[in-house]
C-alpha cells in the first residue's frame, strides 16, 4: 500500500473544528487534555502516557485514541490547553504593555506547569491558543514602521528571553527541591564550599562584589521583570527608528 502523502493529512485542529456528526460524547479532547495536564503537574512530563490518561479518566485506552491519535497529538492538546491561560484578563494598551503582560503570564504559566520546558519544540507554535497569543503580540507591533521580518525578530527576542529566564528559574527550583533546600539562604550555604573557593581565587572581582552587595538575590520576580525591561527597551529602540 502506498504511503499516504503528508500533504493529505488532516491536522488535529481541523478535525476538532469540524461539525460533530454524532451526539456529544462524555469523553472529549478537553477532558483528555485536562487529565494529561493533571498527571504532568503531579508526576512530571515523562509520566504522561495514553494508558495513564485513560486510567485517570476511568476509560479504556482505545476510547481515548478515538479522539487523540498518539502522544504527539496528546502533547499538542496539553500545550494548547495551558496556552489558553496566556490570554490577558484585560486588553493592554500599546505594544510594550501587550508584550510585557504576555511575558508575565507566560512566566506564571510555565512555573505553574514546569513540564512545559520539556515539551518537543516543534509543538510550541502550532496550536490555536499559541497562535492566538503570537497574533496578539505581533499585532501590537504592527503599524509602528517595522517591516514584518523585524516585527517577528522582536517578538522572538522577547519570547526567547521569557522562556530562557523562566526555564532557568524552574530548573533552580527543581535543584533546590532535590537537595532539600527550602530558601535562598539554605541554597547558598549548600553551595558555599564551591563558591568560597572560586571567589577566593581573586579571578572574579565583579561577581564577588555582587555576592557581597546584592539585595535582590532571592527576588526572582524582580530579576525577571528587570531583564524583561532591558529587552523591551531594545524593542523600543527599533520602534523609534521605524517611526523616524
Amino acid at each position: 500500500m502506498a504511503k499516504k502523502d503528508e500533504t493529505d493529512a488532516v491536522s488535529l485542529w481541523e478535525r476538532l473544528e469540524r461539525p460533530a456528526t454524532a451526539p456529544r460524547a462524555s469523553l472529549t479532547p478537553g477532558r483528555i487534555a485536562d487529565a494529561a495536564i493533571a498527571i504532568a503537574d503531579r508526576d512530571g512530563f515523562a509520566a504522561v502516557t495514553m494508558r495513564k490518561v485513560a486510567a485517570e479518566l476511568g476509560v479504556a485506552p482505545m476510547a481515548a485514541y478515538r479522539h487523540v491519535d498518539g502522544k504527539d497529538e496528546l502533547w499538542a492538546l496539553m500545550i494548547d490547553r495551558v496556552s489558553g491561560e496566556l490570554e490577558p484578563p484585560g486588553e493592554p494598551s500599546g505594544w510594550r504593555e501587550t508584550l510585557r503582560a504576555h511575558a508575565l503570564r507566560t512566566r506564571e504559566t510555565m512555573l505553574r506547569h514546569p513540564w512545559l520546558a520539556h515539551m518537543p519544540a516543534p509543538l510550541f507554535g502550532l496550536t490555536p491558543n499559541r497562535m492566538a497569543a503570537a497574533e496578539r503580540q505581533l499585532a501590537s507591533l504592527d503599524g509602528l514602521g517595522l517591516d514584518v521580518d523585524t516585527m517577528m525578530a522582536a517578538f522572538r527576542a522577547v519570547n526567547a528571553y521569557v522562556h530562557g529566564a523562566t526555564q532557568s528559574e524552574a530548573a533552580l527550583r527543581r535543584y533546590m527541591a532535590d537537595q532539600g533546600w527550602e530558601s535562598g539562604d539554605e541554597t547558598r550555604r549548600g553551595l558555599a564550599p564551591q563558591m568560597s573557593y572560586l571567589m577566593e581565587t581573586g579571578r572574579y572581582p565583579t561577581y564577588r562584589r555582587y555576592t557581597l552587595g546584592a539585595a535582590r538575590k532571592d527576588d526572582a520576580a524582580w530579576q525577571f521583570e528587570t531583564g524583561l525591561d532591558c529587552v523591551l527597551d531594545g524593542v523600543a529602540g527599533l520602534v523609534e527608528r521605524g517611526r523616524a
